[in-house]
């Protein structure tokens, strides 16, 4: 058994869980934020058997999609901000990170 964490954009969440679910997988979708654009991601939390790993990491690879982003960056904290003019970056956001973890021991109660 392999229990599959998937960090996604918030905006690919409501597609994946729906695809989850048409494919009979259960899901558990935790809220969480990202580190580096401090934006709103959606964490889902899979257990499922050796055999459907793959089946699972294609229904996430087909329902999260990469997209470029503008971003600007924040002020810097040291030094002076006088002559520091932000200008937009643009960066890839979306996709998936996924994680897949052995598991020793599964109960339900």
């Amino acid at each position: 058994m392999k229990m599959i964490v998937a960090i996604v954009q918030d905006k690919d969440s409501n597609r994946l869980s729906s695809a989850l679910v048409k494919a009979n997988f259960r899901a558990t979708k935790l809220a969480s934020t990202g580190g580096f654009l401090r934006a709103g991601n959606t964490t889902f939390m899979i257990g499922v058997n050796d055999d459907q790993v793959s089946t699972v990491l294609n229904v996430i690879r087909n329902n999260c999609k990469v997209r470029d982003q503008l971003v600007t960056p924040v002020t810097p904290l040291s030094g002076t901000t006088d002559s520091y003019m932000p200008l937009p970056v643009e960066v890839q956001v979306g996709g998936a990170t996924v994680f897949v973890m052995p598991v020793d021991r599964f109960e339900q109660f």
